[in-house]
């Protein structure tokens, strides 16, 4: 498990909390997922290269840091990813965005590709891959295949709930690929929903069934 990370910080978890109570509204949760959103971000950025250059305060010139190399992609899978990304771009506003649509065939479980769009440059950057639920990881193991195949090297998995099948079901493809999660749950039921979870982050994110 030494290639993921658990976000264990306070805020994060009570607002996780929060978003698993079956009774909260379609509102609240996509606040509340925004907001993880934003803090997540904080986490999985941390370690991002630094540079500095010279620039003027009102009362002295200094070597300040700066972040290096081009700007970031994030790059949710449709369409319950797309829940991170204004969280993320509070935070960083000059991100770029890809959009890859996968859904899950409900008989076979198997990711079906149905839209991609990147940065033409999309090899040359730092790729954050936002699905709120790890569960079986076939959408996410077909993601980051699909942008491997673009020429990226440099990913990141961001999810809200992650189970423990699904983790290692990803890094059985991709162990190059560090994972962020909120929290990790106990196991998958028959139709591959993580148990305790939250449900279907998607449709629980707009309001559909």
């Amino acid at each position: 498990m030494k290639m993921v990370n658990v976000v264990d910080h306070p805020l994060v978890q009570h607002k996780l909390s929060l978003m698993r109570d079956k009774t909260l509204s379609t509102k609240t949760f996509r606040q509340l997922l925004n907001e993880i959103g934003m803090l997540m971000a904080y986490e999985v950025t941390r370690e991002l290269p630094l540079h500095t250059v010279e620039i003027e305060t009102p009362l002295a010139r200094m070597q300040a840091p700066m972040i290096d190399g081009k700007k970031l992609v994030l790059a949710p899978i449709l369409r319950a990813g797309l829940g991170f990304v204004e969280g993320m771009l509070d935070l960083v506003p000059s991100a770029r965005v890809a959009h890859i649509g996968l859904y899950r065939d409900p008989e076979t479980l198997v990711a079906v590709e149905y839209y991609f769009k990147a940065p033409p440059d999309v090899a040359d950057r730092l790729v954050i891959v936002l699905d709120p639920m790890l569960a079986t990881a076939n959408s996410a193991i077909a993601a980051v295949e699909r942008l491997k195949e673009r020429g990226v090297k440099n990913m990141r998995f961001v999810c809200l709930l992650a189970a423990r099948q699904g983790i290692d079901n990803f890094h059985a493809h991709h162990p190059d690929v560090p994972v962020w999660a909120a929290a990790i749950d106990s196991e998958l039921n028959d139709h591959g929903y993580i148990v305790p979870g939250l449900g279907d982050a998607g449709d629980r994110m707009f309001g559909t069934k």
